[in-house]
């Protein structure tokens, strides 16, 4: 297996695992008011995450900037609650709108706490290979198509349920946004109390576990080092 598809197939794996669902999340509080005719929106703010997600990305891998993963972690469950209150409060107004520029703002500036969080992944693979910036491409491309297939499947279903079955639109904006609020409540109450633990400095939230492809891919990425 080539390095673009070992490094591809690992940021497609690691935003699709359903153990790391606050990414996947992130995105459906973030589409759930679009249906498949609104994709070119869609994809509009999938490209503000994207710049937003590649930046920390980066710098986060390159050693330039490091904050804590306790941290990190709280603060991504932070977008998702604020994106979920943005959206019923959204719907409680009179003028209900999508302002696409605040959106793709909005999302941009999450996107760079994202980052942080995929790169966290990354680094722990990375290890002391030398030459870093391909497997960072390579790794950001397969987040990339993750998040399109999530995307596509999310506005698929959405459009069924409003379209097809005739569910009222804002009702089912309004259920999911509720359920995903007390979601990412739920998790920021234990992060936060995670991140204030005295031996904050040395205890970290878990790391999701790597599937039977990631682990895969760990070896033969081990291998091709060693070759």
């Amino acid at each position: 297996m080539s390095d673009f598809l070992l490094w591809f197939q690992l940021g497609l794996n690691h935003i699709t695992d359903l153990q790391g669902y606050d990414h996947m999340l992130f995105l459906l509080i973030t589409t759930v008011i679009f249906i498949l005719r609104d994709i070119k929106k869609v994809l509009i703010l999938i490209t503000g995450f994207t710049l937003g997600h590649s930046i920390t990305l980066a710098l986060s891998t390159l050693n330039i900037i490091s904050l804590n993963t306790n941290l990190i972690e709280l603060c991504i469950a932070l977008t998702i609650f604020i994106t979920a209150a943005y959206q019923i409060i959204r719907l409680k107004s009179k003028n209900n709108e999508v302002s696409l520029k605040f959106e793709f703002a909005l999302i941009s500036l999450f996107g760079l706490i994202h980052g942080l969080g995929f790169s966290n992944m990354l680094k722990s693979l990375l290890g002391t290979e030398e030459n870093i910036i391909l497997p960072l491409f390579y790794f950001n491309l397969g987040i990339e198509a993750g998040q399109i297939i999530i995307v596509c499947i999310i506005l698929s279903i959405s459009t069924l349920i409003i379209s097809k079955l005739k569910i009222n639109r804002m009702i089912y904006i309004a259920i999911l946004s509720m359920i995903v609020l007390i979601i990412s409540g739920s998790m920021i109450k234990n992060r936060f109390r995670i991140w204030t633990k005295p031996d904050n400095k040395t205890t970290q939230i878990p790391q999701k576990e790597s599937t039977f492809v990631n682990n895969t891919v760990k070896i033969n990425i081990e291998n091709i080092s060693n070759a």
